[in-house]
């Protein structure tokens, strides 16, 4: 049922009373990161040093290492690493599964994706980066943490238990990060990183899973069902079907992972009763690989 202008309107001024909250909590979180420029590993305007090279005809006085040159017959220039404002797109899963938290003392797992992309968002940018949530122009600059906060508050829950980055995130020179449980259909997300890999876009995924999801600590009878309500299960004994479900949730993990791995993507996890930092150090890492 598609809801009513008024009803948008609610949620809208709902989700924008948690915006500062959110704001202040990415904030810490991203300065555990150090933020820095990533290196094209080209010579050009750069702080860091690259390689030493003959001198040509070209180089003027200035530019050549003279300490270097002395331990050889010939003249050396050092070169700098180029360093340039890259461009990345986070893309954070609006599926009705997303909602979803184990206990009253957790956040859902949209809220600690919400909370990892924009502290991820603010830890690029503060490296001078282009960054923006999935569906909107990356941009530089504080104002853009500001536009990403507000991007995610009012984003709206779907009402199935799937859902996929749109194909036009799949563009050159821009990197992309996926933030999703992945319980769904793994299906389009294969061939999505397919795509990806057919048009040289390299990413990173990582999935978020409440501890429940984890350990499947149920037992006797219990009605399942997916947060759209498009399956379920009645079982008598669910613990029974713990060993059974596990093992699918590491053959779901070792799918995605391998198929990450073929299209240069890295692919991680992360549950909500860990500390958000280890999530946000592990995509800072594989970013800055």
């Amino acid at each position: 049922m598609t809801p009513s202008p008024a009803e948008l309107r609610a949620r809208a001024e709902e989700a924008s009373a948690g915006l500062p909250a959110l704001m202040l909590s990415a904030e810490r979180l991203a300065a555990s990161v150090t933020a820095g420029v990533h290196g094209k590993r080209r010579a050009g305007m750069g702080e860091d040093f690259w390689q030493y090279r003959p001198a040509t005809s070209g180089d003027s006085a200035r530019s050549i290492d003279w300490r270097r040159s002395a331990r050889s017959d010939g003249q050396f220039v050092r070169d700098r690493e180029a360093e340039m404002a890259q461009s990345a797109v986070i893309w954070v899963s609006a599926a009705a599964g997303m909602d979803f938290a184990g206990g009253p003392d957790r956040p859902t797992k949209r809220d600690r994706a919400d909370l990892l992309a924009l502290a991820l968002g603010m830890a690029l940018l503060n490296g001078g980066e282009r960054v923006a949530i999935a569906g909107h122009l990356p941009r530089a600059g504080r104002m853009q943490a500001e536009r990403m906060a507000d991007d995610l508050v009012r984003r709206l829950s779907i009402s199935g238990d799937d859902d996929t980055p749109a194909p036009e995130l799949l563009r050159s020179g821009q990197r992309l990060i996926l933030i999703d449980d992945f319980l769904g259909d793994p299906a389009p997300m294969l061939a999505y990183l397919d795509r990806a890999a057919g048009s040289g876009i390299r990413g990173a995924m990582l999935q978020i899973l409440d501890p429940d999801e984890e350990a499947f600590p149920y037992g006797g009878a219990v009605l399942f069902r997916s947060a759209g309500g498009a399956l379920s299960h009645d079982t008598r004994d669910a613990g029974g079907l713990r060993d059974a479900y596990l093992a699918r949730l590491a053959e779901r993990r070792e799918v995605l992972g391998r198929a990450a791995l073929n299209a240069g993507w890295n692919f991680g996890t992360h549950d909500t009763a860990s500390a958000p930092a280890q999530a946000l150090l592990w995509l800072w890492s594989v970013l800055e690989g």
